[in-house]
């Protein structure tokens, strides 16, 4: 025991507390007038994550390493069950009511390929067409499921994440420069079978004033409540827009906004300073692993954290169209939340197992 706590990476347990603290603030200045008890769940959350970050340390990369198939297939059912069973919000149906929470099966699944893709090319890099194909195609098959639900934000995660693991593990740059002219190409395509409100988004983004009091408000509200908040914020809890709900999903998707508002650049540049701190860690770990299965996990949640914080802050800065991504570690939501503590527990786990040990040298190390 007491190895194992020397071993731990304290400074990404110490990030990882600022961002549960500056998350809870703000999350509590957001609803504490409207849904006071969505800060107690938060806090549940919070609990149930921590507990299973606790039990992911404790549990050796090759043991994972081999249930990264099983975890995939339970994943790919539960994706399968939404449709049939699963409960609508909002005009999406996306969430399978378990009782004492919802459960949204795309966030398991992002963690879940990743830890599959990480495990496909710790032996091996991608290079020939088999060693592509095959990942390619365990990618889109859940993308195809989730864009369907529609939830066009998680589907772009996902591609985003598998591209970025695919490259850190070899993908040779002329097949990449292939893929991404493939990609622009097939944005007239996309745009076709999108649906009429996500056009209507994209339109929004190039010109909110268009439909103020419809597809606009939400981008609208949103960069009043963090122009206003100037250099120190209106204070804690002195948020207008918040506090006279101007701002929709304030204390999801929104809560960036809630944010800046009462604490100004000063509590947007402390976040910002945390989840850089956060990546930049996560990456250094990847670095020092001491095997490649731990080093492309840790690439590939890297990546994922890094999509949701540029698309959430572009998206309530009018920078980008609004799509449902919260915001890592400060926006409410239970799946988001505790898988999301999951991924860190495995990049702790990473930390501890490669602490004193040589980094990896080759692809054909041992998964752990």
């Amino acid at each position: 025991m007491m190895r194992m706590l020397k071993s731990i990476d304290w400074i990404l347990l110490a990030t990882l507390f600022c961002l549960a603290m500056l998350g809870m603030v703000t999350l509590y200045a957001a609803v504490h007038q409207g849904a006071p008890g969505l800060w107690q769940k938060q806090g549940m959350y919070w609990g149930a994550g921590m507990a299973i970050f606790t039990m992911l340390c404790f549990m050796p990369l090759r043991l994972l390493g081999l249930a990264c198939w099983p975890m995939y297939g339970v994943a790919l059912l539960l994706l399968l069950l939404v449709p049939i069973i699963g409960d609508i919000h909002m005009g999406a149906r996306r969430w399978l009511n378990l009782g004492v929470m919802n459960l949204q099966p795309s966030e398991i699944m992002k963690w879940a390929l990743m830890f599959m893709l990480a495990s496909w090319f710790a032996s091996r890099e991608a290079r020939g067409w088999v060693e592509i194909v095959v990942p390619l195609l365990l990618t889109v098959m859940p993308a195809a499921l989730i864009v369907m639900q529609p939830d066009l934000g998680t589907t772009l995660v996902l591609l985003f994440a598998a591209t970025a693991l695919i490259i850190a593990a070899g993908l040779p740059w002329r097949l990449f420069g292939l893929a991404v002219v493939a990609g622009i190409a097939s944005l007239p395509v996309l745009w076709h079978f999108m649906h009429d409100y996500q056009k209507q988004r994209v339109l929004t983004l190039l010109d909110p004033q268009s439909d103020p009091l419809g597809a606009g408000y939400h981008v609208i509200q949103s960069t009043i409540a963090i122009g206003s908040g100037g250099l120190f914020g209106k204070g804690f809890m002195h948020g207008t827009q918040a506090r006279l709900h101007f701002l929709p999903e304030q204390h999801t998707d929104f809560i960036f906004s809630v944010l800046a508002e009462e604490g100004g650049f000063i509590a947007v540049a402390l976040l910002l300073f945390l989840y850089g701190l956060l990546i930049i860690r996560i990456l250094w770990i990847g670095h020092r692993a001491h095997s490649r299965f731990g080093s492309l996990l840790c690439v590939g949640i890297a990546s994922i954290f890094v999509l949701y914080i540029t698309v959430n802050i572009g998206m309530v800065s009018g920078l980008f169209p609004v799509v449902g991504l919260p915001l890592p570690f400060i926006s409410y939501g239970g799946s988001a939340l505790v898988s999301m503590l999951a991924a860190t527990g495995l990049v702790m786990r990473v930390a501890i197992e490669s602490k004193g040990q040589i980094p990896w040298q080759r692809p054909g190390s041992p998964l752990a």
